[in-house]
């Protein structure tokens, strides 16, 4: 799949255009970047979108999308795959299939529903194809709360719960799941990781303030370039965990709502 003549580790981002450049595709190229991976995009949608939030959605013909990931896959190739916006069934079933077809590797599914702003970003039909075609194919999935809750039917108010909802995800066939705990109330922030029945749990001081836009993008986006650097789960989940925390302390200064991470706040990351 693709020639890496060079060694340069690479990544693949299936997921949405931010127009205001803090979430989506540009997010997760910056991070690429940042760890020194080489990124490659298939966008599945355009959004008119700031820091205040979406104005306007055009959503890329699924065919498209798949024109894209194999005209990456056959050239580059990729050695992680990350998924973002989905935007609506015919695109999940389209991603899942190229998944399988092109045996993409790592793949790190961020079921994005949500903007920062409130804004909707996936329909009723793509959650349920999801849950039904695309986690079955997935590394690891990397819900935050109201994802989870979304797609297991459960209320999730304490890490129990986050336990209890990374198991009932893991039997929908990922072989590990990652759920965020930012939207929980506290001082600590634990993020709860279940890899092939293994219970893991991260911690970490909540941060304060705007710098917020984009967090679960990048999330996803470091483990998926971890994981095309060579580290195992847990070491990429805890170097995301660093790494966005660094991001959001040394957030830019730009719009007037949900501002965005600095994704080179320590220069080229490396290894």
């Amino acid at each position: 799949m693709g020639l890496n003549s060079s060694g340069t580790p690479r990544a693949l981002t299936i997921a949405g255009s931010d127009s205001g450049g803090g979430a989506g595709i540009q997010a997760d190229i910056k991070t690429f970047a940042a760890f020194g991976v080489y990124g490659t995009s298939a966008i599945t949608a355009l959004t008119a979108q700031n820091t205040i939030g979406v104005t306007a959605v055009h959503v890329a013909p699924a065919e498209f999308v798949t024109a894209q990931i194999e005209a990456v896959a056959a050239d580059i190739g990729c050695d992680a795959v990350k998924t973002g916006m989905l935007a609506t069934a015919p695109i999940v079933e389209a991603v899942a299939a190229a998944v399988t077809a092109l045996e993409l590797p790592n793949l790190v599914v961020d079921p994005v529903m949500v903007a920062k702003s409130g804004d909707r970003l996936l329909d009723d039909d793509a959650v349920h194809a999801v849950r039904a075609s695309l986690l079955s194919r997935a590394l690891v999935v990397t819900p935050n709360v109201p994802e989870a809750e979304v797609l297991t039917g459960l209320t999730i108010r304490t890490v129990a719960d986050m336990r209890e909802a990374a198991a009932r995800l893991a039997h929908l066939g990922p072989r590990a799941v990652l759920v965020k705990g930012g939207h929980l109330d506290g001082d600590t922030v634990v993020d709860v990781l279940v890899d092939a029945g293994e219970v893991h749990e991260f911690s970490g001081p909540r941060i304060a303030g705007r710098h917020t836009h984009g967090t679960g993008c990048t999330t996803a986006a470091v483990i998926a370039a971890r994981l095309a650097l060579g580290d195992t789960l847990p070491a990429a989940v805890k170097a995301a965990k660093a790494y966005v925390a660094g991001a959001m302390l040394h957030g830019i200064d730009v719009g007037a709502g949900h501002q965005p991470l600095g994704h080179f706040w320590r220069g080229i990351a490396g290894r």
